[in-house]
């Protein structure tokens, strides 16, 4: 058996996968070059049929993908049904990184925006772990890694602000609290804390701005997406199945405790 992969193929479950330069494609790319088969999920059909031609292009193993509202229950359990219709391996893992920014500040933030960031960024994660912990249990593996971040950990700074720091906190809890109930299943639960990664997800902000994102990096540079997608990838191997209920930092040195 590898260790590094389960002893069988699996699929992983990749959401927010649509965006080119986003860190979900590059997470479905990364399990696809390990080995595994994938399934996108994303709000945006027509971005994630173009993520699918992408890997298909690229790797030699089963792809599929779905449009999906991870805010919905309704949507979600169609998205497990068709990829369970697809009859792809058995679901193994589950990268949550659908998520949005919120740059408001307190000041200008309205109870709307407040409810839809923790809708996408916490209540997501709530939503496709009980789409998906099922699969995982009946097939024997299961890893979780939810996104969560540096702005959880000191309150802002890089981009987004009050309302993005709570449901960022949030995830780290919910992954605490859904590591202790799985772990008598077998399955981990991590979450991932990035600092600013080069993605489009900061919408609105200009060269000069991202330049003082990366200047106050103590590594001087932003993340690629294919760095976050490798320790997602890394916490889904069958070597990671000894650490479940952390928050793994990723975000060169910009918080350190």
């Amino acid at each position: 058996m590898n260790l590094s992969t389960p002893d069988e193929q699996r699929t992983a479950v990749i959401t927010g996968a649509g965006s080119p330069r986003g860190i979900g494609l590059a997470t479905a790319r990364r399990f696809a070059r390990e080995g595994w088969a994938v399934a996108l999920l994303d709000l945006d059909d027509a971005a994630v049929a173009l993520s699918v031609k992408t890997i298909q292009a690229e790797y030699d193993v089963p792809v599929f993908g779905v449009s999906c509202d991870v805010t919905s229950p309704e949507s979600l359990q169609q998205a497990a049904a068709a990829i369970a219709a697809a009859h792809l391996p058995a679901v193994g893992a589950l990268a949550n990184v659908a998520g949005i920014p919120s740059p408001s500040s307190f000041e200008d933030l309205t109870l709307e925006e407040w409810n839809k960031v923790i809708a996408v960024n916490l209540t997501g994660c709530f939503l496709t772990s009980k789409a998906f912990v099922p699969a995982m249990v009946d097939g024997g593996y299961g890893r979780i890694v939810n996104m969560s971040s540096v702005t959880a950990q000191h309150g802002g700074g890089v981009f987004s602000k009050t309302a993005y720091a709570a449901a960022k906190a949030g995830v780290i809890g919910f992954t605490k609290g859904l590591a202790r109930e799985l772990a008598v299943h077998g399955i981990t639960v991590n979450a991932i804390a990035p600092g600013v990664v080069d993605t489009d997800i900061r919408v609105g902000s200009d060269a000069e701005n991202e330049a003082k994102l990366s200047q106050a990096v103590p590594l001087g540079r932003q993340a690629s997406p294919d760095e976050i997608a490798a320790l997602y990838v890394w916490l889904s191997s069958a070597d990671a199945g000894y650490i479940t209920g952390t928050t793994q930092s990723i975000n060169g040195g910009a918080y350190i405790s």
